[in-house]
């Protein structure tokens, strides 16, 4: 690879149709794959190109093509296998900023997104050079080229000059840009997904009629299962099995398949793979286990099996898969080797690991819960929770979205598409306190570092409901998916005892559940028709008040009323009402799950508990996902007075000092320049040794000043010494350092020296770069219950006008901001201003590593920022870019 090649360019990237394609930066060596290319196409495609025809390429052309110094000239290919089937290249022009762009796509591959993809990736390096401008000229008749800078989201100024139509825009990411590539990422992404969950034709390598083989149960259980689509058995030895067309190889099927599961040997694996991407196969479903999780080497080979399946354009499940299945009407199929059947319904499940698979197909199956699709993503390699995500917000038969997570590949991203997914679809995930702080055995990726909490944080922030098992995903998939959507959050409690009654009225108020009716005084001793007929008429009664959006019924039994009976009761009369109804039947001596589903003779479902308290808990989750989705607003707030060019200025000036994978602490002035470009003001510091360079400063900052020490452990702790405020007079101040020096002696001979601002409540702001997540702001009120307690609010950016309303809030000191024991609220607005300014400009520029405002000062009508610690650092690759690329 030639000297300079930047590799973190590289991206493997989903085609409109759904299938991988393979982008890098040009390098010589592609010359022959360019001239293949260039003469497979038509003389019409050629003109349209070079404004001319051409039989072929020179070879000073082919060099000039191919030979770039990845700054001034950019050049991306993209290769399916070692087949070109696209590029697009810029040439900055005499004006640094502004770059020259052209492509030339396939014909045989025109229609599948290319010309989009590779002017994002040409736009990210082009910002990455400082080139904020392109322009383009395009023949008229060239009306797909034009297509691609107009639907880019863009806003493109042409103008018709000397027969050709020349183009200009600016590539900085605005909203509308950023939306037209998610919208487009969406797209390709779940209809990549939808091809391997509705395949048209299934070839099982490894298809055995020994029923003690992986692939043996493969078959049987697609066969079962009632697939209508063509199934290929794959052995080199022949056997019969009915429903099964028998090949010897998938190159004997003579046609493409859309989904190949392999169960061989594992040391057959990447041939078997080689040949359904020779084959034409979509996707491949890899049952076999013994790769990353068994060491370097066999994560060697994971990544290998990867590059091999994406250069054929194939995507992978796996591998060490459970496998995929579809309960939905035509689509029907299970391939999986698992051998429970699971019920059709509505509930989508994605598990990572097999063993998390398993836990959570038979937490489903114990619960009676209905499933709509199944993927087990085995060790992630390729196809994650992300895929899963896009394609269930399309999906009419899920309504319900569980997934069981050990990490994630791009948190951003995930954050992004779950927040999207969570306004129109209940999403629960299973997560462990450990997620994302540890890879989980054959898993790659990043780990964060971010403070306790802003991975939880996160998902919140997106709306997710998260449980720490699957039997708890359960709990709340039972009440999201056979029940009516809470309207609101006023609940009813109702009970045939009175311990039940106040056993959920505890519940609900540790809950903070809003409760508008308690009936616990049912009488159902004598049992009977009797007893059922009085809970017949209270829950009936409760659930026709205005004032009750959802009920919790909890009973213990009554002679001669078996559960039956009360669960068709209870049924029928909150399908009457069209309100959310739990039941917990307690008292039962049968060993069950904790909750499982009960169907009426109508298909009517109704969730039954255990515990009563746990079906006021499920209640109360979805009422506040209800609550979280009901005030959902993607609105934001941008101030007017941000220049982040001269930021990007700043730093690319500033970064040439970064020592390494060392940070660069910038000291008070630059920092207090950089901060002011997004309208951030720090008051100013003057250090000082001499007490003569004092007083003259104080003089000039005007009395009264504050004196602190500039050991950053003790500049903002009064209780320590190291702040001395409200200093009226020279004298004062002489006695004042003096007293500190004596105080402090080690590191004071530098002392700052700042006006005093007006008082009121500290509060710190903070915001990181994490390897894993990205950039993390995050809040709290200044002091022990920060430094202590961590009483701190995170969000990940881009932030909405409620994030920021929300984090200011959370913490639990947060109420001293809003009158606390008689003092006067402070200035909430301001403070939220600045943290929209704060989160803009770490999600603008990961160069800043660091950014600490501490303190942060606000009385009943001002803000001061009294003190910045800016750091800068070489800025790695984020999780989620202004760019389409999927995990690597």
């Amino acid at each position: 690879m030639q000297q300079g090649y930047p590799a973190h360019w590289e991206a493997d990237v989903v085609l409109r149709d759904g299938a991988t394609a393979h982008l890098r930066p040009v390098t010589p060596d592609d010359q022959d794959a360019l001239l293949e290319m260039f003469h497979g196409q038509s003389q019409n495609t050629i003109y349209l190109r070079f404004f001319s025809h051409k039989t072929t390429l020179t070879k000073r052309e082919l060099e000039r093509y191919t030979t770039v110094d990845h700054h001034d000239r950019v050049a991306f290919v993209i290769m399916l296998g070692s087949s070109m089937i696209g590029i697009g290249r810029y040439d900055r022009t005499h004006d640094p900023h502004d770059a020259e762009v052209a492509f030339l796509i396939s014909d045989a591959h025109q229609g599948r997104g290319i010309g989009s993809i590779l002017l994002e990736h040409l736009s990210a390096a082009a910002l990455e050079n400082g080139i904020d401008h392109f322009s383009a000229e395009v023949l008229p008749e060239n009306r797909a080229m034009l297509r691609v800078f107009v639907e880019a989201g863009y806003d493109v100024t042409r103008r018709f000059d000397d027969g050709v139509v020349a183009l200009e825009f600016s590539i900085d990411p605005t909203e509308k840009q950023r939306s037209v590539m998610v919208a487009r990422e969406h797209r390709a992404e779940a209809r990549s997904t939808a091809r391997i969950l509705t395949p048209g034709s299934i070839a099982v390598i490894g298809a055995s009629a020994d029923p003690t083989n992986g692939g043996h149960a493969v078959v049987r259980n697609i066969v079962e299962s009632g697939f209508t689509g063509a199934l290929y058995g794959i052995n080199p030895v022949p056997f019969d099995q009915e429903g099964m067309t028998y090949k010897s190889s998938i190159e004997e099927i003579g046609q493409p398949v859309d989904l190949a599961v392999i169960a061989v040997p594992y040391d057959a694996v990447l041939d078997v793979v080689d040949q359904c991407g020779r084959a034409g196969a979509h996707a491949v479903v890899i049952v076999t286990g013994g790769w990353a999780e068994a060491g370097q080497e066999g994560a060697r080979r994971q990544r290998q099996l990867v590059r091999l399946a994406r250069g054929h354009g194939m995507r992978v499940v796996g591998p060490a898969s459970l496998g995929v299945l579809n309960n939905s009407g035509e689509h029907a199929f299970n391939a999986t080797v698992l051998p429970a059947r699971f019920k059709a319904g509505n509930m989508g499940l994605f598990a990572q690991s097999g063993a998390l698979g398993t836990l959570q197909t038979s937490a489903a199956i114990r619960h009676g819960l209905g499933i709509s699709t199944f993927l087990s993503a085995g060790n992630r390699a390729d196809v994650s929770g992300n895929d899963m995500m896009q394609f269930w917000e399309d999906d009419a038969a899920t309504q319900v979205c569980g997934m069981s997570l050990q990490s994630f590949g791009n948190p951003r991203k995930f954050s992004r598409i779950a927040r999207r997914l969570s306004r129109l679809k209940p999403l629960i995930v299973a997560k462990s306190e450990v997620t994302g702080l540890r890879l989980p055995p054959g898993h790659t990726g990043r780990t964060t570092e971010a403070p306790a909490g802003a991975l939880n944080a996160m998902l919140q922030q997106a709306g997710v409901l998260q449980v720490a098992t699957s039997d708890q995903l359960m709990d709340l998939a039972a009440v999201a998916s056979g029940q009516p959507r809470p309207a609101g959050r006023r609940t009813a409690l109702i009970a045939n005892a009175m311990a039940l009654g106040r056993l959920m009225e505890d519940t609900a108020a540790i809950l903070g559940m809003e409760v508008t009716a308690v009936r616990d005084d049912l009488d159902t001793a004598g049992g009977g028709a009797d007893a059922v007929e009085a809970v017949r008429s209270a829950l009936a009664d409760v659930l026709a008040r205005d004032d009750v959006d959802a009920a919790v019924i909890a009973l213990i039994p009554a002679p001669g009323v078996t559960e039956d009976e009360w669960a068709d009761t209870v049924t029928a009369v909150g399908a009457e009402a069209g309100k959310t109804v739990a039941f917990a039947m307690t008292g039962s001596t049968e060993a069950r799950a904790p909750s499982h589903i009960h169907r009426d003779s109508e298909g009517r479902e109704l969730p039954i508990f255990l515990a009563p308290s746990s079906a006021v808990e499920a209640v109360h989750r979805v009422q506040e996902w209800m609550a979280w989705r009901d005030r959902e607003d993607d609105s934001v707030t941008l101030p007017e007075d941000i220049d982040a060019d001269a930021a990007e200025e700043l730093l690319a000036e500033w970064s040439a000092e970064v020592p390494g994978e060392s940070l660069l602490p910038l000291d008070g002035e630059r920092a207090r320049k950089l901060l002011a470009t997004y309208g951030i003001t720090v008051l100013p510091t003057v250090r000082f040794r001499d007490v003569e360079d004092a007083l003259e400063a104080a003089g000039k900052l005007g009395y009264p000043v504050a004196l602190k020490s500039t050991d950053r452990n003790l500049r903002h702790r009064l209780d320590l010494g190291g702040v001395r405020l409200q200093i009226d007079s020279p004298e004062q101040l002489r006695e004042a350092i003096a007293s500190m020096r004596r105080t402090l002696p080690m590191g004071s001979e530098q002392l700052d020296l700042q006006a005093m601002a007006p008082t009121g409540q500290a509060v710190v702001v903070t915001a990181t770069e994490d390897p894993l997540v990205g950039p993390v702001v995050s809040f709290g009120i200044a002091g022990d219950a920060v430094k202590l307690l961590d009483d701190r609010s995170h969000r990940v950016p881009p932030l909405t006008d409620q994030d920021v309303q929300d984090m200011v809030r959370e913490p639990k000191a947060a109420r001293k901001l809003f009158g606390y024991e008689s003092q006067p609220p402070v200035a909430v607005t301001e403070l939220e201003d600045l943290l929209i300014r704060v989160a803009l400009l770490k999600d603008r520029h990961p160069q800043i590593a660091r950014l600490d405002l501490n303190p942060v000062l606000l009385s009943s009508e001002h803000l001061t920022v009294l003190s910045a610690d800016v750091r800068l650092g070489d800025p790695k690759e984020r999780t989620d870019s202004a760019r389409r690329a999927m995990r690597r």
